[in-house]
């Protein structure tokens, strides 16, 4: 059955007149979603060129008929017919009514003034490269789709008058009696994970499903699998330089411009799985075997209509809440003091928490010569963390690595043309998206583990664009998709871009979203 469109044709060449329909369906749904996009040109340029490839005129716009160009070309413009009006204002450019209640951080600056500690804050960038690749000089931040939670769904429930289809509750906010320390508390960790990227600390970890993964929904509280199931066999150590495998996984998941974003990372990974499984591809691991396109038509009905639900959930939440990033929590509270100690300087009641080797005060006696503070000895009485240092001059050769630093100058480890996306924090994208298809290619697949119990996947040396490095490779491993989906989630704690409440929150909604959209995607299967 039919999302869009429901049509039965009979055909002289199945395999040849079925190849033909969908690469027609294709072509036209693509060119229409990119011909105006930045970078539609040669995006165009490289569909056309491969309709000519196939042997597919692209003159051939016919609706009307029984050709399998014609259908193909029909099914597409059911589609787009379908979607035009789907809440998303596609006819509007896809315009939203928002105002961010605080005025822009510029980055290159130092600290932040914000009328609201817990409301997003749009970034000032001296050079900025936006989610979709346009390069804009000294560019101001706008929110990105507030009003998605409104779109129509594939599986999700009534959005209600708020655009919030599903509504994880409220995260922590600065000065509320109940979450102060939360809110607090989750800026430190982030610092934390900062603190944890310099290769030169030669700190070394076992990131191998048996010391990292198992963790219950919306927590971080697994020590890892005894086995791998399906070999019977312990999982091997996999020891890798720990600031090494932190900006690994911050780089590997960030989906920032140039790449194929979150939802486009699963659908790798599920092509990745599926090869590992053929030609025994089984739905839900039972009944009979598919052949590869209706395996991959059904796997991607069920997997890109949860990641549209995640975006739609996610988004929705995003512009209900209106949260604020780590840089605008950090520099915000390190710019106002500390809060730990009212005896000490600088206190404020909302400032960061003080912890020593972390967030500290800079004193006469730390400041001095040969002490860790020599370097802040201009901003005795203010906040100091040990944080990376932001982006070295030379990228390709060197490493900013990690010193104390004001806490109004923090950075995220992110691109400094990026820094951080524009859009507010809660709940995070990557949990939502990650987790929701974890669920879909452990129903799909018939089992929570990658196949052979190992899924892989290799950050070659050399390769990081942020920085330098790593040395070695660097392979990430998980047992399970939901490992996997939530070093996705974790990763954007080491990347700066989110706060704990934000990727918990997004997972429990993936899982939720994953579910559902697996449930829907079999009543299309069933024909009902």
């Amino acid at each position: 059955l039919g999302v869009f469109y429901i049509d039965r044709h009979e055909a002289r060449d199945m395999a040849a007149d079925r190849n033909e329909a969908i690469s027609y369906a294709a072509y036209r749904m693509l060119h229409a979603r990119y011909v105006d996009a930045f970078g539609g040109t040669e995006s165009v340029a490289r569909f056309d060129s491969l309709m000519e490839a196939l042997c597919y005129p692209i003159e051939d716009t016919t609706t009307e008929g029984d050709s399998p160009a014609a259908l193909g070309n029909r099914i597409a413009a059911a589609v787009l017919a379908a979607t035009i009006d789907d809440g998303a204002n596609e006819a509007n450019g896809y315009q939203a009514d928002y105002t961010a209640i605080n005025q822009p951080l510029v980055v290159a600056g130092s600290g932040t003034a914000m009328s609201d500690p817990n409301r997003w804050q749009p970034l000032q960038i001296g050079e900025m490269i936006s989610q979709n690749g346009i390069r804009v000089e000294n560019g101001v931040q706008e929110f990105i789709d507030p009003h998605w939670g409104y779109v129509a769904s594939f599986a999700l429930g009534d959005p209600g008058p708020d655009g919030l289809p599903l509504d994880p509750g409220a995260p922590p906010y600065l000065g509320d009696p109940t979450s102060d320390q939360e809110f607090k508390d989750s800026a430190l960790e982030v610092i934390r994970f900062s603190s944890l990227l310099d290769p030169a600390a030669d700190i070394t970890i076992d990131i191998s499903p048996h010391s990292l993964g198992n963790n219950s929904l919306g927590a971080n509280d697994g020590s890892g699998h005894a086995m791998n199931p399906l070999t019977g066999q312990p999982y091997a150590s996999n020891l890798v330089n720990q600031a090494d495998f932190g900006r690994a996984v911050a780089e590997f998941w960030a989906d920032g411009p140039s790449s194929e974003t979150p939802p486009g990372h699963w659908n790798t990974l599920a092509n990745a799985a599926s090869d590992a499984l053929a030609p025994d591809l089984r739905l839900g691991a039972s009944g009979p075997v598919l052949d590869r396109l209706e395996w991959d038509v059904k796997l991607y009905l069920a997997l890109n209509g949860a990641t549209h639900d995640g975006a739609i959930a996610a988004w929705g939440t995003k512009g209900h809440y209106d949260y604020s990033r780590p840089i605008s929590m950090i520099r915000y509270m390190g710019g106002i003091g500390q809060s730990s100690d009212p005896e000490q300087p600088s206190y404020h009641e909302r400032g960061l928490p003080l912890q020593p080797g972390l967030v500290e005060v800079i004193t006469e006696e730390s400041a001095a010569q040969g002490q860790r503070h020599e370097a802040l000895g201009a901003f005795v009485g203010e906040i100091a963390v040990l944080s990376w240092t932001g982006t070295p001059e030379d990228p390709e050769t060197q490493i900013g690595g990690v010193d104390w630093i004001l806490a109004t100058d923090w950075v995220p480890y992110q691109l400094p043309t990026f820094v951080t996306p524009s859009f507010a924090a809660y709940v995070s994208g990557h949990s939502v998206f990650s987790r929701a298809a974890a669920e879909v290619l452990a129903a799909f697949t018939g089992s929570d583990y990658f196949p052979g119990g190992l899924g892989e996947w290799t950050i070659a040396a050399n390769s990081f664009e942020f920085e330098t490095g790593p040395e070695t490779d660097i392979v990430l491993q998980w047992a399970t998709y939901q490992d996997a989906s939530d070093q996705a989630g974790l990763s954007r704690l080491y990347g700066g871009i989110h706060v704990r409440a934000d990727d918990f929150a997004g997972r429990i909604m993936g899982a939720a979203i994953g579910e559902a959209a697996f449930a829907e995607a079999q009543r299309y299967f069933a024909g009902g």
